[in-house]
C-alpha cells in the first residue's frame, strides 16, 4: 500500500513519466500522488473482479513500462504475491518460470502472446489477463474498469510479499521470494543514508528496471518524504537530456551502465546535471571515469556519488560515496563498508591463503534483507547461504586493514593470473575517453579478450589502444562491436558468460574483421 500511504502524507505530490501506461492509460504523463494511488486502487479491484485472492501469485510480463510496478502495487494490495518477469526475457524462460510458479494468474499482453510466448503458458497459468490488445483465450482487463473497490489485505511480515528475478548472467534466472520484513531491512539502510545528503525537498529521477526489487525501495524513500518524481523508461540520452534540461532534478538514481550512457550530459550547454545534488548508483561497481565526469557536470556546492553494492537477492549491502576530490586515477575496485548495525561483510579463502589483492577471496554479506529462497529451488538456494546467516555473492575481492571491500571479479569471470578484469576495465576507460564499453572476458585458448565498443560506433584508434592498454597483463587483440549486440540483464549489466560463448562460436577471421 505503497501509494496509499503516500498519497494519505503527500496526495498534491506529483509524479511525472516519460511515457504512456497500457494498464492505466487514463493516467496523465503528470500525475499527483492521489491520482496515482487511485489508479493502483482501481487496478487491484480489476485483479479481484478476475479471480485474483490472496497469496495467489500474479506473474507480470508485459511491455516495459511502469505500469509493471503500479500491477506489482495492486497485487500486492489485495494480498496477492506479485511476480515480475523482465520485458527482455525470451518466450522458453518466461514459460518456464510461470511453471515454477505453479499455476499463476499471467498478466500479459497481446504482443507478447504473440510474438514471444510459447502457447504453452495458456496450460500453465491458471488465467491470462491483458494490459492492452485481445486474445480469444485471454481476459483484457479493461473490460472489467469500474470493477467495486475492496478493501486492502495485509499479510503478516514474514509472508512472500514479491517474487523477483535474478539477473540470468550465469545462465536461467532463478525466482527469488522476498518478505515484507526482507524488503523493509532493505529500506532501512538506504534511508539512513539518503537523509543527512539530502536533508530539503528535492526531486528524484529514477531510471531502474521495472522488475527490480531496487525501485520499490527507492520509490519508498521518495514518494513517503514528498519528493516530486521522475520516472524514466527510456534511457536515451538525447531523450534524458531534454528532459533533464526542463525539470532539472536534484537526486538520480540509475544503474551504472544508464550513468555511463549519460556522461556525455556532462558537456550539455543546457545543464541537464547541473542541479543534481546526489548521484545514487544501484548494486555494482561503477567506473572512476563516470564519476568523475558526472560529479563536474553539476553546480551544486557538494554533490556526492553514492554507490551501493550488493544483490538482488540481499539488497543493498555495501557503500561507498565520492566527492570531487575524487580523480581518474583512484581505486574502482573499491566498494566501501557495509551499513552499521545493519549489514555485515567477511571476505573467506578460496585455498586456505588470506584473501590479498594477489588472491582474491569469496565475499560473502550477512544482511536481514536476504530473500528466504528461491522459488522451487531450495537446493540451490541452500547452497549460497551458510548455517550462520554469511551469503556468497559470487563475487571475489579482499579487504583492507581499514575494512574497506575491494571487489575483483565475478567467480564465473575469473582469469587465473591475469589479476582483475574489472580493474583493467577501469583502467582503459580512464585512459580512452572514446570508449563506450569494455568487457574482458577469457577466449577460447584461455587468453582475456577484450571486446570494446566505441562512441558513436567510431574506428577503434589501435594506436591510442595500444597505450592504454600498456602496463596491463597480456591479452589478445580487442574485436570491435557495437553496444546495442552486447547481450544484457534486465539491469543493463553485460551477460558476459553469453558473450563469451558468443566469441568461441564465431571463426577467428570473422572477429579480426569487426576491428575497425
Amino acid at each position: 500500500m505503497l501509494f496509499e500511504r503516500a498519497a494519505a502524507k503527500h496526495g498534491a505530490n506529483v509524479l511525472i513519466l516519460d511515457h504512456d501506461l497500457d494498464a492505466l492509460p487514463e493516467l496523465e504523463r503528470r500525475s499527483t500522488v492521489a491520482e496515482v494511488a487511485d489508479g493502483v486502487d482501481a487496478l487491484a479491484a480489476r485483479l479481484w473482479a478476475a479471480g485474483v485472492r490472496p497469496n495467489r501469485r500474479v506473474v507480470v510480463h508485459k511491455a516495459d513500462g511502469f505500469d509493471i510496478t503500479l500491477l506489482a502495487c495492486a497485487a500486492a494490495r489485495i494480498g496477492a504475491v506479485p511476480v515480475l518477469l523482465s520485458p527482455a526475457l525470451d518466450g522458453a524462460t518466461v514459460a518456464e518460470l510461470v511453471r515454477r510458479t505453479d499455476r499463476p494468474f499471467l498478466v500479459t499482453d497481446q504482443d507478447k502472446l504473440e510474438h514471444s510466448l510459447p502457447g504453452s503458458v495458456f496450460a500453465l497459468a491458471e488465467r491470462v489477463l491483458l494490459t492492452s490488445g485481445s486474445h480469444r483465450d485471454a481476459l483484457e482487463l479493461r473490460s472489467l474498469a469500474g470493477a467495486p473497490r475492496v478493501p486492502a489485505v495485509t499479510l503478516a511480515p514474514d509472508r512472500p510479499a514479491l517474487i523477483t528475478h535474478t539477473s540470468g548472467t550465469t545462465g536461467t534466472p532463478k525466482l527469488a521470494v522476498h518478505t515484507g520484513f526482507s524488503l523493509q531491512s532493505r529500506y532501512r539502510p538506504q534511508a539512513s543514508v539518503l537523509a543527512p545528503l539530502v536533508p530539503g525537498r528535492e526531486t528524484i529521477a529514477i531510471h531502474v528496471s521495472f522488475v527490480h526489487s531496487r525501485l520499490f525501495t527507492a520509490l519508498a524513500i521518495s514518494l513517503l518524504r514528498g519528493f516530486p518524481l521522475v520516472v524514466l523508461r527510456d534511457s536515451d540520452p538525447a531523450h534524458v537530456g531534454d528532459l533533464f534540461a526542463r525539470l532539472k532534478p536534484g537526486v538520480l538514481e540509475a544503474h551504472p551502465n544508464s550513468f555511463m550512457e549519460w556522461e556525455e550530459l556532462a558537456d550539455d550547454p543546457r545543464g541537464p546535471l547541473s542541479n543534481v545534488k546526489l548521484f545514487s548508483s544501484t548494486f555494482d561497481a561503477i567506473h572512476p571515469r563516470t564519476v568523475h565526469r558526472l560529479l563536474r557536470a553539476t553546480r551544486r556546492r557538494a554533490p556526492y556519488f553514492g554507490q551501493l553494492y550488493g544483490q538482488s537477492e540481499v539488497g543493498p549491502a555495501i557503500v561507498r560515496g565520492f566527492t570531487r576530490r575524487r580523480t581518474l586515477d583512484d581505486d574502482g575496485r573499491c566498494v566501501g563498508m557495509p551499513f552499521p548495525g545493519m549489514t555485515d561483510v567477511r571476505v573467506v579463502s578460496r585455498n586456505g591463503l588470506p584473501p590479498s589483492a594477489d588472491n582474491p577471496g569469496y565475499i560473502e554479506v550477512r544482511s536481514d534483507g536476504r530473500i528466504v529462497t528461491y522459488l522451487g529451488e531450495q537446493d540451490r538456494y541452500d547452497a549460497q547461504v551458510s548455517k550462520d546467516g554469511w551469503w556468497r555473492m559470487g563475487d571475489v575481492g579482499y579487504r583492507t586493514r581499514w575494512g574497506c571491500v575491494h571487489l575483483l571479479d565475478r567467480e564465473v569471470d575469473l582469469i587465473e593470473g591475469f589479476g582483475s578484469t574489472l580493474a583493467a576495465e577501469d583502467t582503459l576507460f580512464g585512459r580512452m575517453p572514446d570508449l563506450a564499453e569494455v568487457i574482458i572476458i577469457p577466449g577460447p585458448d584461455g587468453r582475456a579478450v577484450p571486446v570494446v565498443c566505441t562512441k558513436d560506433d567510431a574506428p577503434l584508434d589501435l594506436t591510442a589502444w595500444q597505450r592504454a592498454a600498456s602496463g596491463l597483463p597480456p591479452m589478445a587483440d580487442p574485436v570491435h562491436r557495437r553496444l546495442e549486440e552486447l547481450p544484457r540483464t534486465a539491469t543493463t549489466k553485460i551477460k558476459r558468460l553469453e558473450l563469451a560463448r558468443h566469441l568461441a562460436a564465431v571463426p577467428p577471421n570473422d572477429q579480426a574483421a569487426n576491428l575497425i
